[in-house]
């Protein structure tokens, strides 16, 4: 039953909008129907936010990072939800299906074309963000780790080396992201090549079915396991929290990054690092930053940078000696590497400043909020240098252009590709995620620089991953193809183009276990798992 104090907020808000049909409005149903299907007990402003509200965009763009996906153009939800409680998101879920709402769920806003946070199909959506949703506990006679959805991977690290110098856990570089939608993707990071992704180091989940009903591993079946665990995120429910197997880590790590422009001889060191870096120690995650700056000595010209970005699971002295045999070209010395503990490495890897206190972490702040487009290959044949020297043109020719080559190899080869959803396995060399940026909200510069990458995307097809071109599902990208019969059933052949980018073989599958589980197609998106009609 609704609370007093629900109708009595009712008559508050009735009050303070002017509206002769408040009654019928999409969020006062909908705080009617939370109260009525939960606990919840507490004022309308605590936790629901509209369009009228002053603090409505606050809340929008909290987290959101991408620009992109903010301007004025882009639709916006009815209602902002921010539960406080497990059962407030079982109530979401009941109460969107009554009031025949979209939902949007957002842990971290960092969906790269913000389907966590915006809909493009049409019909009213509400969002519901679990940004207080942000418990840890820390089990270290277990060596696990439980952790809500709405908590950020930097938080996840910060509790984790607060109880143990020793341990660890294998997800994301960017500290900001969200714990819950990371996962679902897979959730790659520096330590994927010893230990895997994210997704391979989960042992359990909580999540909201179609049904608003609260599951665990065991009750939920391994299939629905299985699925959550890379297939993308908001297509099967909504997780809740995720428990985590922690991996041992040294006390001490070691760190570098050796910037080399072209007048450094760039191409050719490039070149080899394709031919060591999925080979070379799996304690070492050797990832190019590529980008374009002045020169050092002409005024007015610019040139590449490629800047090699590491994270190395040991002391200096082995790291030398392994990149002496293996990458010499390199020319990595003493001065290049410093020794910190695995926390630190975090940071740093972040690209926080030096000294920067842990603590920073659980602030869940991001330090990259841009107007952006982002697509993503992963190679399996070196990329010549003559195939470079065409990429390093077409790179000078746009403004903020940035690429970043991550190597796979290690952990990453042994792990089978049906193992999760996640199929970029053995084969791959590195992935490549490739960005434009700007910093105007101006739809003719966008379609300048969306233009330019889509150029760029369409020079690398030769050089990348084919039968399919293989795609990273967390950096997600609508111009691979979009859920369309919003009203009814996603086409399962649409779906499939790019389904079988992100997912390969495993794409059939995960159609036949949402088929299963939400054969409504209540979690549905534009590139959401289509039921099998």
């Amino acid at each position: 039953m609704a609370s007093s104090n629900c109708i009595m907020v009712t008559l508050i808000i009735i009050l303070l909008w002017s509206s002769s049909v408040l009654s019928d409005t999409i969020p006062e149903k909908f705080y009617q129907c939370i109260c009525k299907n939960s606990d919840f007990s507490d004022s309308f402003s605590t936790a629901f936010f509209t369009p009228n509200d002053a603090s409505f965009n606050t809340i929008l763009n909290s987290t959101a990072q991408n620009l992109r996906c903010l301007m004025p153009s882009v639709p916006k939800p009815e209602l902002i939800f921010t539960p406080l409680t497990e059962p407030h998101v079982q109530a979401s879920v009941i109460c969107a299906k009554q009031l025949n709402l979209q939902l949007r769920v957002r842990s971290g806003g960092h969906d790269y074309e913000g389907i966590s946070y915006i809909s493009e199909m049409g019909s009213p959506f509400v969002i519901v963000d679990l940004l207080k949703l942000r418990g840890i506990e820390v089990n270290i006679e277990e060596n696990s780790a439980w952790a809500q959805a709405g908590a950020t991977v930097g938080e996840v690290y910060y509790r984790i080396s607060e109880k143990s110098k020793t341990l660890g856990f294998p997800a994301g570089l960017c500290t900001s992201l969200g714990i819950g939608g990371h996962i679902t993707g897979g959730a790659y990071g520096s330590m994927m090549r010893k230990f895997g992704l994210g997704v391979d180091n989960v042992i359990d989940a909580r999540i909201v079915n179609a049904n608003g009903t609260i599951l665990d591993r065991q009750s939920m079946g391994e299939d629905l396991f299985w699925a959550i665990r890379g297939g993308g995120g908001a297509s099967f429910g909504i997780i809740l929290s995720w428990k985590m197997k922690l991996v041992t880590v040294p006390s001490i790590v070691t760190v570098f990054t050796v910037p080399k422009t072209l007048e450094d001889g760039a191409t050719k060191i490039l070149y080899k690092w394709q031919q060591v870096a999925d080979k070379i120690d799996d304690g070492l995650f050797m990832r190019v930053v590529i980008n374009v700056v002045d020169k050092k000595d002409v005024k007015g010209e610019r040139t590449v940078q490629t800047a090699y970005n590491s994270l190395f699971l040991g002391n200096a002295e082995t790291l030398l000696r392994i990149m002496n045999e293996s990458f010499p070209e390199l020319g990595l010395i003493q001065k290049d590497v410093t020794e910190m503990s695995w926390i630190e490495s975090i940071l740093y890897i972040a690209g926080y400043a030096n000294n920067t206190p842990p603590e920073v972490l659980l602030q869940g702040k991001s330090l990259f909020k841009n107007y952006f487009k982002a697509k993503s290959d992963f190679i399996k044949e070196p990329i010549p240098e003559t195939g470079l020297e065409g990429l390093w043109k077409r790179l000078l020719e746009e403004d903020s252009p940035l690429m970043i080559w991550n190597p796979y190899g290690g952990m990453m080869a042994n792990i089978s590709e049906s193992d999760s959803p996640f199929p970029h396995r053995k084969g791959v060399i590195f992935k490549i995620q490739y960005l434009t940026l700007w910093n105007q909200p101006d739809q003719e510069l966008a379609t300048k620089h969306v233009d330019w990458i889509r150029k760029l995307y369409n020079y690398m097809t030769s050089y990348a991953s084919m039968y399919p071109r293989e795609a990273y599902v967390n950096y997600r990208d609508l111009d691979l193809g979009m859920n369309k019969n919003v009203n009814r059933n996603s086409s399962f052949a649409q779906a499939s183009v790019w389904g079988n980018k992100y997912f390969k073989n495993n794409f059939n599958r995960l159609v036949q276990i949402k088929t299963v589980v939400d054969p409504e197609n209540f979690f549905k998106h534009e590139q959401s798992i289509p039921v099998k009609g």
